[in-house]
């Protein structure tokens, strides 16, 4: 594993111990309503557009992009959801990432959309921290715990977005009741980002769809510049993608965000 992904969960881990009797779970369930992430997609799918997962994304191992407070993060969100995304990710890990949990209750409380919480979760703890309709497990990471992770998730009535970087991690995920399994095209050992891991990997899910008589949405992650990279993954049999640097890059949020949503000719 990458040195600086290492350092995230040391970091992580130190957060973790610093949780517990600020957390009230039933204060966390008071008013809350998922969002149906899995309609959200179909429905954008049948009106002829990508489904995009946009991200408010404030930096990325070695690249800051904006110092984003609650208040842009909702603003960023909105922007988002105006131009057609199909559900918005809040990163929260605030060291390397620098995200914050108020980042994430902002952006819920500005938008309609579902929104996914994007964090490296290693501890049951962290799923009472904060309202999301998803949560990112990363299977690299949680390996023979992931099952526990994802029933758990369900059991909150929180989506679980299984992350899977090869097949090994695919295999263990097709294990658990996820219904959504994303394909992150960056390497956790070299960071490096290669879109043939969803041509590689996406075919292996349908496959096994096909076999066992189950349905997983797939999401394409990470290494998305062009509308083209966006018809690349789709056509290797992605049924959403998630982007967040080529949107962070762009002067304008919205204007990007429609350019990926309405450009890939899902109907061609």
């Amino acid at each position: 594993m990458h040195a600086s992904i290492l350092h995230i969960l040391n970091t992580t881990k130190t957060r973790v111990q610093a949780l517990g009797p600020q957390i009230s779970s039933e204060s966390q369930k008071m008013g809350f309503e998922k969002r149906d992430f899995i309609s959200a997609v179909a429905a954008a799918k049948a009106d002829g557009r990508v489904p995009v997962i946009a991200e408010v994304k404030p930096a990325s191992p070695g690249r800051t992009f904006r110092d984003i407070s609650p208040a842009t993060a909702a603003e960023l969100a909105w922007e988002m959801e105006e131009a057609g995304a199909v559900a918005v990710s809040v990163l929260t890990e605030p060291g390397v990432f620098r995200g914050s949990l108020e980042n994430l209750d902002s952006v819920r409380n500005k938008v309609c959309l579902p929104v996914l919480r994007k964090d490296f979760i290693i501890d049951r703890l962290q799923l009472e921290e904060a309202q999301s309709d998803l949560v990112l497990l990363i299977a690299g990471i949680l390996g023979g715990q992931l099952g526990d992770f994802v029933e758990l998730a369900l059991k909150k009535g929180v989506e679980p977005l299984v992350e899977v970087h090869n097949r090994k991690e695919l295999d263990l995920s097709l294990e658990t009741d996820t219904r959504v399994i994303g394909i992150n095209n960056r390497d956790l050992e070299t960071l490096e980002i290669n879109l043939g891991t969803t041509e590689e990997l996406a075919p292996i899910i349908r496959e096994c769809d096909l076999d066992h008589g189950t349905r997983h949405l797939i999401i394409s992650e990470s290494g998305m510049n062009s509308v083209q990279d966006v018809r690349r993954v789709i056509q290797a049999g992605a049924d959403a993608v998630l982007i967040g640097s080529a949107l962070m890059e762009n002067a304008s949020v919205f204007d990007k965000t429609k350019e990926f949503v309405q450009g890939a000719g899902w109907r061609q």
